[in-house]
């Protein structure tokens, strides 16, 4: 038999290369076109909140606003609770962005700080209709919404952890966790009510609770007990 000419390989072999190229560039141009539609939607939805509050917010004002029918805001979003976890999992992507150069170098009180303060200013351009969003999930009704936001907390505190480059393990990793989730809540109530320019009050508060707790997470080998009554009472105040 005789041989294939090396040309014919090298032809054959490019085709079969080529051809799953020629069918990426629609997807992708469809994939920033849904992302686009996606952020349009939130976008929209917020600024409707901030003249009518997010209680009193409506789908069909949204697709109205866009003139879209209303059936392309449900492909998107099944409900504006969805939208809600849309727009506040855009605090995740800013708190978990790659750090400055030193950060790993920094003492992890510091690290803490920088972190969540990154987590709250993605979301202080809207804060009084993002603090609204919380209010509704925490209504009495919506049972469901508060079962979530239990599930949401811990892995938002998980979430902080990782982008503050905490390795603690065992005991110690359990009474950071305590701490940190209740350092968390109180921080972010402060912050939905928090009007100072750049929610300054709110850092200042988030600082002092990271120090304390840095402080008493020293003792947590000793006396993990009376730690974890001490970070109770440092998430209250």
């Amino acid at each position: 038999m005789a041989a294939a000419k090396p040309g014919s390989e090298k032809k054959h072999a490019g085709a079969g290369k080529g051809a799953p190229r020629r069918t990426q560039a629609p997807k992708a141009a469809a994939d920033q076109e849904r992302t686009a539609l996606r952020l349009r939607i939130i976008e929209t939805a917020l600024d409707i909140a901030e003249d009518w509050g997010w209680y009193d917010i409506r789908l069909h004002h949204v697709a109205e606003r866009l003139k879209v029918p209303l059936t392309v805001i449900r492909s998107e979003f099944r409900d504006g609770d969805a939208i809600a976890d849309a727009w506040i999992a855009r605090a995740d992507d800013a708190m978990l962005a790659q750090p400055a150069r030193g950060f790993a170098a920094l003492p992890a009180e510091e690290r803490l700080q920088i972190s969540l303060e990154a987590w709250l200013d993605a979301l202080a351009p809207h804060r009084k209709v993002t603090a609204e969003m919380f209010g509704a999930k925490l209504w009495p009704v919506h049972v469901h919404h508060n079962l979530k936001l239990v599930t949401w907390t811990s892995r938002t505190v998980q979430w902080w952890r990782e982008a503050a480059l905490l390795d603690g393990e065992g005991q110690r990793r359990s009474v950071e966790e305590i701490g940190m989730t209740l350092i968390f809540l109180s921080t972010l109530a402060r912050w939905c009510r928090d009007r100072s320019e750049g929610q300054v009050r709110t850092k200042a508060f988030l600082q002092r609770s990271l120090k304390r707790a840095d402080g008493l997470l020293a003792c947590a080998y000793r006396s993990p007990g009376r730690v974890v009554g001490k970070l109770l009472q440092t998430g209250g105040r």
